[in-house]
């Protein structure tokens, strides 16, 4: 038999091994179920009529199913647009002098979630939220200007947010009371009387 004669059935059988492998891959392909991803969280009617009339704590809580999802996974477009729209409901209520949305916007700043990450801008908000005596806030700024983050580095100041939280009972009181007394051996004598002095003010004008 002649050469020629033996490499056309081996051709044939090259091309039938060809086309069988590429049906068993397109079959499979047509099996392969594509990833089902949630959509925007719905919202109870009720609660974001209320949100749209300006009620804070409502509006808080939109930004939360926002922020939480339905439970399941999220693209990470439609994360990425569920964070901003979380931000952008925080920030309503936040300006508002809400505490609670005051520190989840923060939050959302210090990790990059749905806004720029800008420490500066945590910074701002939790200070707020520290200014209205949330004992959270207080200390994460103390820590704040103990690192230099967001603010200038100060340890006197870090001392007087820190020495604030430490004043509030809670789970965290030891927590808060240890750090202050590590940034403490930053500071002088007179830097401590006048920290002192600055707490016993807020103290006064906010009793816990």
């Amino acid at each position: 038999m002649s050469k020629s004669k033996i490499e056309v059935p081996m051709r044939i059988a090259v091309k039938r091994l060809v086309l069988a492998t590429i049906s068993a891959v397109l079959l499979a392909q047509a099996f392969v179920v594509a990833p089902t991803f949630a959509q925007s969280p719905a919202i109870d009617p009720a609660l974001q009529a209320k949100a749209n009339g300006g009620d804070a704590p409502s509006q808080v809580l939109v930004g939360d199913a926002f922020a939480a999802g339905n439970g399941q996974p999220r693209s990470s477009s439609q994360l990425a647009e569920d964070l901003k729209q979380a931000a952008e409901w925080y920030r309503k209520a936040a300006d508002k002098g809400d505490i609670a949305a005051e520190m989840r916007l923060a939050a959302l700043y210090r990790d990059g979630r749905g806004v720029a990450r800008d420490m500066a801008q945590a910074a701002e908000w939790y200070r707020r939220a520290a200014e209205q005596g949330d004992a959270t806030a207080q200390a994460t700024l103390g820590v704040l200007y103990s690192m230099g983050q967001g603010v200038p580095q100060d340890y006197a100041e870090a001392y007087y947010w820190l020495d604030l939280a430490a004043s509030a009972k809670g789970p965290n009181q030891g927590k808060y009371a240890a750090n202050r007394q590590m940034v403490g051996t930053h500071i002088t004598a007179d830097e401590l009387a006048d920290v002192q002095e600055r707490v016993a003010i807020w103290l006064a004008a906010h009793p816990r």
